[in-house]
């Protein structure tokens, strides 16, 4: 793992890979604001993992604290809240289908206790929405998470996360 970029390089990073692909059915805004609400999603999980908060306590801390100020001195741009919220119980709700779905693309000799904390909850928020979101393309998907690996993880990471979801979209959108 390396040393985590800045929030400014992130949403940087997030928004040139925005440009070169998009979700037809949103605005630019809409777009960046699910980019910001896929960050946020994997943020959120990746706390209740380490702090074991709940998930009602979690959104509502995103939304009243979070949201609208700054991180790192830098504004957030503005997210899709009822997206991020979504994201954050539909993997809490599916987290053993989604584990499942994961662990099918892992080498054999690989459990996802193993995977780090942060990429735990790349994968499920990927995976979720690979699975319950059938309306967003697959390759808007992969793609927005495999930059949220990149702003976390050196490029092995981002490419196992591209591989494991890219194999889960196989799987679940035949």
């Amino acid at each position: 793992m390396t040393e985590p970029n800045s929030l400014k390089s992130v949403l940087e990073q997030l928004a040139e890979a925005d440009r070169q692909r998009a979700e037809p059915q949103l605005t630019s805004k809409q777009r960046r604001a699910r980019t910001v609400a896929r960050l946020a999603a994997v943020q959120a999980l990746y706390q209740m993992e380490l702090a074991g908060e709940g998930v009602e306590t979690v959104i509502s801390e995103f939304s009243n604290h979070r949201f609208d100020s700054d991180i790192e001195g830098e504004a957030l741009a503005e997210a899709d809240e009822a997206y991020f919220a979504e994201i954050v119980r539909g993997v809490v709700t599916d987290q053993r289908e989604l584990d499942a779905a994961v662990k099918a693309r892992l080498a054999s000799n690989w459990r996802l206790e193993r995977l780090d904390a942060t990429l735990r909850a790349l994968l499920r928020s990927g995976a979720w929405e690979l699975l319950k979101q059938p309306d967003t393309p697959r390759e808007v998907v992969i793609d927005e998470y495999v930059e949220l690996a990149k702003a976390f993880f050196d490029d092995a990471e981002a490419r196992f996360v591209n591989a494991a979801l890219d194999g889960v979209a196989r799987d679940a959108r035949a």
